[in-house]
């Protein structure tokens, strides 16, 4: 029963040795494959609006061009 206790201590210690877990190799899939978050909706909708505003912007220069050329 003495015994028990140090080979319970070598064991323990022996197991939390410092040497690195060896590396877990991942598959190529996992690592090119992309996860959707509940911000790309956003971001789409962004994106979105940011193409509206810049069609309403050159609409908006063309016409006042428009104007110009008519009043001149």
């Amino acid at each position: 029963m003495k015994w028990l206790v140090p080979m319970f201590c070598l064991c323990a210690l022996a197991a939390c040795s410092g040497k690195p877990p060896a590396p877990e190799s991942q598959p190529a899939t996992a690592s090119t494959a992309r996860v959707a978050t509940p911000w790309d909706d956003l971001k789409k909708d962004e994106q979105r609006a940011r193409d509206v505003q810049k069609t309403v912007d050159d609409q908006a220069r063309q016409q006042q061009q428009q104007i110009d050329a008519a009043g001149q």
